[in-house]
């Protein structure tokens, strides 16, 4: 365990039952829900990469779908 989380965890123990079980929850719905991107990222094909890359830039082409840079930039001005 690392030292960040035994922290994280000393902090915890310091709450009541209702906080700590609430938090808990959280928690392992965070690793299931980092289980399941995992999971998908890793049975994504290359084909498949490349389908969503081109989608993506047909979106930002067409201006359905903003690039970072253009997102930073529309951020900046307001």
């Amino acid at each position: 365990m690392t030292t960040l989380l035994e922290r994280a965890i000393a902090e915890i123990e310091k709450l009541s039952p209702d906080i700590q079980d609430a938090i808990a929850a959280r928690l392992l719905a965070e690793l299931a829900d980092e289980t399941q991107w995992q999971t998908q990222f890793v049975a994504t094909t290359d084909e498949q990469w490349q389908k969503m890359v081109v989608a993506v830039q047909a979106e930002i082409d067409e201006e359905k779908t903003m690039s970072l840079e253009q997102f930073l930039i529309e951020i900046e001005k307001r």
